[in-house]
């Protein structure tokens, strides 16, 4: 699970069914991978309109976007995406809401669900995690029932 597609699931009741919904579809000894940002690296901060992320594939594919935070709450940003595209189209608008979980969190679900965390990693590049990495990257192991 990519692109930080796990902090989409907001509350906990979605949480235990996608991971029951995992755990149903693993083999034993299948593995799921999935990451969330480290809340500790609070990276919310610098989504701000002056920290523009800049994406170019070719004049046709260039793109700017910012970011907005709207609110904070608990485990909660709301955040707006505005994407910039060239050649006159007009700018376009994406609002979003994550689920920042700390470190633990993520075991107390998987818990629950069946698989067991097999290794964790702090960032792409499979440093460890912990204070100052940006990442959680866990990839747990579906056990024998």
């Amino acid at each position: 699970m990519t692109g930080h597609a796990f902090q989409v699931l907001l509350g906990d009741d979605e949480l235990r069914a996608a991971l029951g919904a995992v755990r149903a579809a693993l083999t034993d000894g299948g593995q799921f991978g999935f990451e969330t940002r480290d809340p500790l690296a609070r990276a919310w901060e610098s989504w701000t309109t002056e920290t523009p992320v800049e994406v170019a594939a070719g004049a046709a594919a260039s793109m700017r976007m910012t970011r907005q935070v709207r609110s904070v709450d608990g485990e909660i940003v709301v955040f707006t995406s505005t994407f910039d595209i060239p050649r006159g189209s007009a700018l376009r608008h994406s609002d979003s809401t994550l689920r920042f979980l700390g470190a633990d969190r993520p075991d107390v679900f998987l818990a629950g669900a069946g698989p067991a965390v097999d290794e964790r990693y702090g960032d792409r590049a499979g440093g460890p995690p912990g204070e100052g990495s940006p990442e959680i990257i866990t990839v747990a192991r579906r056990t024998p029932a």
